[in-house]
């Protein structure tokens, strides 16, 4: 299951900076580039996966990633609400710089290595680097490389974030199954919340149940129902956000059929349960 590859047209050798505001341009299918990316998500939510991870991004979600790490963004709110982004691509030559190998640029360096894993920023220094990425939009070139600098440095000195993924996640670039993770994903968010078998999902690559479990397993690195109940517990988590209903309304429209089993896969995969999760977000919130 191979993510697309995404040719990125710069104007610059170091770095491109992209606003993205259509659909087209921000609904991605899975993908990776050699670029890194830094993506900052200035309005909308939806659903993001890096890696084999996934999550719920809402306004103010900055991620750092690393050179062919893949990852997309989906709009989960339907067209009542539009995604805006900014999008600042670090080509090879920006990090194979003389300057870049100095000893000035030292935490700089150890930052966009550790980049390969995803990294998540927390909401507070993000915030505070908006005005930022912002000015990024109109600046001039040189202007442009001096805040990129600056975002840079703060983000490297930054100590409130996480790993999206445990290990490196690399692909294979020579898979030649460029679709399939996109039609996987496609189904989940349109069958989440019915009962998903291996038979389902494998009828649709044209694949045996076997062989799909084996390929996702190797390509995903986590078995299939793992990466489902994982999906079903953001949704959850979107619901417990965003209504008022109990948790067991959450649990059987998140597609879940058993609410001790809906339990245990909240506090795997969350570490919390849900009632908590909630509380937890609104003290933060208000």
């Amino acid at each position: 299951m191979k993510p697309r590859y995404k040719p990125i047209p710069t104007e610059s050798n170091l770095f491109k900076v992209e606003f993205q505001n259509t659909s087209e341009v921000f609904d991605y299918p899975w993908h990776y580039h050699p670029e890194l990316e830094i993506t900052y998500i200035l309005n909308g939510e939806g659903v993001r996966y890096v890696g084999n991870t996934i999550e719920n991004f809402y306004e103010d979600d900055l991620v750092l990633l690393g050179s062919n790490l893949p990852h997309a963004w989906n709009n989960t709110a339907g067209q009542s609400q539009q995604v805006i982004a900014i999008v600042i691509y670090l080509k090879v030559e920006f990090i194979d710089k003389i300057w870049m190998q100095s000893m000035e640029f030292e935490s700089v360096r150890k930052l966009l290595a550790a980049m390969s894993k995803g990294i998540k920023i927390d909401e507070q220094t993000a915030a505070r680097l908006k005005p930022k990425f912002i000015d990024l939009l109109n600046a001039t070139s040189f202007e442009r490389l001096m805040i990129l600098l600056q975002i840079l440095h703060e983000l490297s000195l930054n100590t409130q974030f996480r790993y999206l993924c445990e290990q490196e996640f690399t692909v294979d670039l020579n898979l030649n199954d460029k679709e399939r993770i996109n039609v996987v994903y496609e189904y989940i968010q349109k069958h989440y919340h019915q009962q998903i078998t291996l038979t389902d999902i494998a009828s649709k690559l044209n694949v045996t149940e076997e062989y799909f479990s084996r390929f996702f397993s190797k390509t995903m690195k986590k078995p299939f129902f793992e990466f489902l109940n994982e999906y079903k517990i953001n949704r959850a988590c979107k619901l417990l956000i965003e209504t008022d209903k109990q948790v067991s309304e959450v649990c059987y429209a998140s597609g879940f059929e058993s609410l001790p089993f809906f339990y245990r896969q909240f506090k795997k995969f969350k570490n919390c349960q849900p009632k908590t999760y909630r509380l937890n977000y609104q003290k933060i919130s208000f």
